[in-house]
């Protein structure tokens, strides 16, 4: 759920198909936070947005207990913000994961 622009979220400990596809990505970077249903993808997308309209840096803070989830909350967000900037360079779809994501979730 979304409480403002902080999203709290529980660690379903198994995969949901289609929940951060590639397809997803497509759709929340289509819309503003609170428009869909709580997703990280809505969260990255408004910073994201942020750091473009607002020329702020911007920061994610990721808590919980061990074993909830951050390191994985963390690498969606990561793959989220580096299939915005191949969008912002006019990459085609199919090029959405490119050696800086693999750069980046590596480090």
């Amino acid at each position: 759920t979304n409480i403002g622009s902080i999203l709290a979220s529980v660690n379903p400990y198994k995969p949901i198909p289609g929940l951060y596809s590639v397809d997803a990505i497509d759709l929340y970077r289509q819309h503003r936070l609170g428009e869909l249903p709580p997703h990280i993808f809505a969260t990255a997308n408004e910073c994201y947005c942020c750091l473009w309209k607002r020329h702020d840096s911007q920061c994610v803070l990721i808590s919980g207990e061990s074993g909830a989830g951050k390191t994985e909350s963390t690498k969606l967000l990561l793959k989220f913000l580096s299939a915005m900037s191949q969008n912002s360079l006019g990459a085609p779809a199919s090029e959405k994961s490119t050696c800086v994501e693999e750069a980046i979730l590596e480090s």
